[in-house]
C-alpha cells in the first residue's frame, strides 16, 4: 500500500518530501513528482513533510483521486529517480493552493 502524490503537487514540485524517503521512491517530472509503488513501503513520513499536503497513503484516496494510484505508477516508470535535493518550481506558492491541475501534467 504505497503513498500517492495527488495532482496538488503539479506546478509546485516542493521536494521536502524526497529527502524524507528512506527507501528513495521519487521519481521527478518536469512539473510532477510520483512515487513509485514497487518502491515506497508507506512508512508516511513523506505525508508529514510536504509543505502543501499533495501526499496521501492509498488508503485515504476519494474515489474520485483513485486514478492517481495508476498515474504515479506509470509515471514513475517514465521519469527519473530523484538523486539530490529538489528546487520548488519558481512558481510554486502561487500554484499549491489551486485544485484540479491534472490536465497539466508534463510527462517529459
Amino acid at each position: 500500500m504505497p503513498c500517492v502524490v495527488t495532482d496538488r503537487c503539479v506546478n509546485c514540485r516542493y521536494g521536502d518530501c524526497i529527502s524524507a524517503c528512506p527507501v528513495d521512491a521519487f521519481r521527478v517530472g518536469p512539473n510532477y513528482m510520483v512515487i513509485d509503488p514497487t518502491v515506497c513501503v508507506n512508512c508516511t513520513t513523506c505525508t508529514i513533510c510536504c509543505p502543501i499536503g499533495a501526499i496521501v497513503p492509498d488508503y485515504e484516496l476519494g474515489k474520485d483521486q483513485r486514478y492517481l494510484l495508476e498515474v504515479n505508477a506509470r509515471l514513475a516508470r517514465l521519469f527519473p529517480a530523484a538523486s539530490g535535493p529538489v528546487e520548488p518550481l519558481p512558481e510554486a506558492e502561487e500554484w499549491s493552493m489551486r485544485s484540479g491541475k491534472f490536465d497539466l501534467i508534463q510527462n517529459t
